[in-house]
């Protein structure tokens, strides 16, 4: 497994894979990177469909084309202190994180899947420094007026800080050898992170999305991944939010409009196109 964490963490120098322009000195600055695709987004007629594309039927009639070579499946925050009874989640909505482990064999189910016709596959944790540095005070001070305020001591260790138990993600999803962690500091995985630049330097264009919170963290990476170009595809039934509303809206989102923001599809069509 390969870790990359925020933004000024990044071992630029120790990794000959990472390139990123915005970064003063970097050898993208001085060199171009011509593997590199355009950031454009992509026609039905661009997508460069061969023998190995799945059709994914989804919730709104449409199908997601999906190119094996092309794809990654995203974990989001798939934590323990998000997901397991006793962690701090469960301070605060303990029905809330019930439905979140819920979701662990279901995604379980895809993961193992997508690793046998490999797809790419990366989870994310959000999650501080132990000094509090990387944390807007916009964002400490939502954190306490919600009455778990990052930092603070809670029952898998200190709130959303890296190295701690409860930071890290669950067991049953813990990634193998080539696959990559993204450390974030914000609700989306592009915020601060070079998750945009692994995607690039894989030729990634497709992307899976699974994991909590549907309507914050998941759907600030998803907005983010569609404005860069990336097509987006969201299993329903391997998200949840805080509030089961706010998941059935978000996806209503996704879909609106012709699917402004991708498709959205349960993980039984997934795995049946991958099975094929």
């Amino acid at each position: 497994m390969s870790t990359y964490g925020p933004k000024a963490l990044w071992p630029e120098a120790n990794s000959p894979g990472l390139r990123n322009p915005r970064i003063p000195g970097s050898r993208a600055q001085a060199q171009s990177a011509p593997s590199q695709r355009p950031r454009t987004g992509l026609s039905l007629t661009d997508l460069h469909c061969d023998e190995d594309t799945r059709s994914i039927p989804c919730r709104d009639g449409r199908s997601f084309l999906l190119r094996p070579d092309r794809a990654a499946l995203i974990i989001v925050d798939m934590q323990r202190d998000f997901c397991h009874p006793g962690g701090y989640g469960s301070e605060n909505d303990a029905e809330a994180v019930v439905r979140f482990g819920a979701l662990i064999p279901i995604i379980g189910r895809v993961l193992a899947a997508s690793r046998e016709i490999g797809l790419q596959i990366i989870a994310t944790r959000e999650g501080h420094a132990p000094d509090l540095s990387d944390i807007t005070p916009a964002k400490m001070q939502r954190s306490i007026a919600y009455g778990s305020p990052y930092g603070a001591h809670g029952p898998m260790g200190r709130v959303l800080i890296r190295g701690e138990y409860g930071h890290d993600i669950v067991d049953e999803l813990k990634l193998r050898e080539g696959e990559i962690m993204v450390d974030k500091p914000g609700y989306s995985a592009f915020h601060s992170t070079p998750l945009e630049q692994i995607l690039r330097d894989r030729h990634i264009e497709d992307l899976i999305f699974t994991g909590v919170t549907t309507d914050v963290c998941v759907f600030s990476t998803l907005r983010e991944a569609v404005d860069r170009g990336f097509r987006c595809l969201l299993l329903g039934d391997c998200t949840e939010s805080f509030k089961p509303g706010m998941r059935d809206a978000t996806m209503t989102m996704i879909e609106s409009e012709g699917g402004i923001f991708g498709w959205v599809a349960e993980s039984a069509s997934l795995l049946r196109a991958l099975a094929r």
